[in-house]
């Protein structure tokens, strides 16, 4: 009998969006989520990770977590909900319940446990899957954010963390092999950076090592596992062009840049296979707004902000507002001018976006070690302003840095 699987990742409790908080949209989500568990009658529920987005959240965001695991298996008895740690979460402060927990059928995997000789115990990584009559139909190789010290050592590898990695996946894998019956499928969970995965603003939040070093191969995960259920990386997208290797991406925006970005579940069926993949969109409960949509002069875009709706309606629903300017140079009032023109509009500043002429290389002066040290502090400063606005320094700034530098001086003095 097949087995509904769904799959999502990167919740953030408690994160906030250019300081607002988020706790309205988060609740929303985990309401929305329980609705489709019911309404999708969902058997087993995957969460890759980082379902915090702190080490040490909020007593509200434990809460909202833990209230929505009862009002999940409370409509669900029968739901079976696998959760692992991402870099986000305390690994051990998220499996601290968890003796409690598994009398529910919730599992959460965030600490690799070792065994009175100090080998990984695998068996506390395999969760038996049941179908409705209670029958294990198929494993899940539940496998938490990986940290030094948790992966096999690997004498005279290249690269220690990827072939650690990719070792404990292949031994966890033979693991459940030998313990499972003939028709029982293996699929995993993981919280890593898969090579190849697109990486955008969506995942400015993430640590991500320069070169590629802690990237994993979709080599990792042996053939024979039907479906790889990853979190971490925040955009939805499958991984080296297979179907069953997935990111399901977080379920609320994370950046402006997400404006036409539709966020996802990940649902389908498991028997000796798997039918019926397909994604279901997640609603957005705070529009994302930004204006102008390309950068202008900052007389045209106070008049667009003027133009804007009047205040109404819930503040939780208020739509976050990212403003894009185009100055030709500093403007120290700018902050100002733009909160004035918003007073009374329904939405929320969370970003102004500045950019400025782009400058060109024509003429550019490379400056040696020699000519640095002759460099007075003003003439620093000047070919700084050249560059960041295109255009000499205004003669009262210049003045203006003359004076504080003689003040200085003479401080010193």
């Amino acid at each position: 009998m097949a087995i509904k699987i769904l799959h999502t990742a990167d919740w953030h409790i408690g994160q906030l969006f250019h300081e607002y908080d988020r706790t309205y949209e988060h609740q929303r989500f985990l309401d929305w989520l329980v609705h489709i568990l019911e309404t999708e009658q969902i058997d087993v529920l995957l969460v890759s990770g980082d379902v915090f987005d702190i080490s040490n959240p909020a007593a509200a965001s434990i809460k909202m977590f833990y209230t929505f695991l009862n009002q999940a298996t409370r409509a669900n008895p029968d739901l079976q909900i696998i959760i692992t740690a991402g870099n986000h979460d305390s690994a051990s402060r998220l499996e601290a319940p968890k003796p409690l927990l598994e009398s529910s059928n919730v599992h959460i995997i965030g600490v690799v446990e070792r065994d009175e000789d100090g080998e990984i115990d695998y068996k506390k990584m395999a969760v038996p899957l049941h179908d409705a009559s209670g029958t294990t139909c198929a494993w899940c190789l539940a496998v938490p954010f990986l940290r030094m010290g948790d992966y096999p050592s690997i004498p005279d590898c290249t690269n220690p963390y990827t072939e650690g990695v990719s070792a404990l996946y292949s031994e966890a894998f033979d693991y459940i092999q030998q313990n499972k019956e003939n028709k029982q499928s293996i699929i995993a969970m993981g919280h890593l950076h898969a090579q190849q995965a697109e990486v955008t603003d969506l995942d400015k939040a993430e640590r991500l090592i320069m070169g590629g070093v802690e990237s994993i191969s979709a080599n990792a995960f042996n053939p024979e596992i039907k479906y790889v259920a990853l979190g971490h990386i925040h955009k939805a997208q499958r991984i080296g062009g297979k179907d069953h290797i997935r990111y399901s991406g977080s379920p609320l925006p994370m950046s402006f840049s997400e404006l036409n970005y539709k966020h996802q579940v990940i649902i389908f069926d498991l028997d000796s296979e798997i039918h019926n993949l397909r994604s279901i969109e997640v609603p957005l409960f705070v529009p994302l707004q930004r204006v102008p949509f390309n950068a202008q002069p900052l007389p045209e875009v106070l008049m667009l902000l003027e133009q804007l709706p009047a205040k109404g309606g819930m503040v939780e629903k208020t739509p976050y507002l990212e403003v894009r300017i185009l100055l030709d140079g500093p403007e120290p009032a700018l902050r100002h001018k733009i909160e004035t023109a918003l007073i009374g509009k329904n939405v929320r500043l969370a970003k102004i976006d500045v950019k400025y002429p782009t400058s060109t290389s024509e003429g550019a002066e490379f400056v040696t070690q020699e000519m640095l040290q002759e460099l007075q502090p003003i003439d620093v400063f000047a070919k700084v302003y050249q560059s960041r606005y295109s255009t000499e320094v205004p003669t009262d700034i210049m003045q203006l840095f003359q004076q504080v530098a003689q003040e200085v001086n003479q401080a010193g003095e």
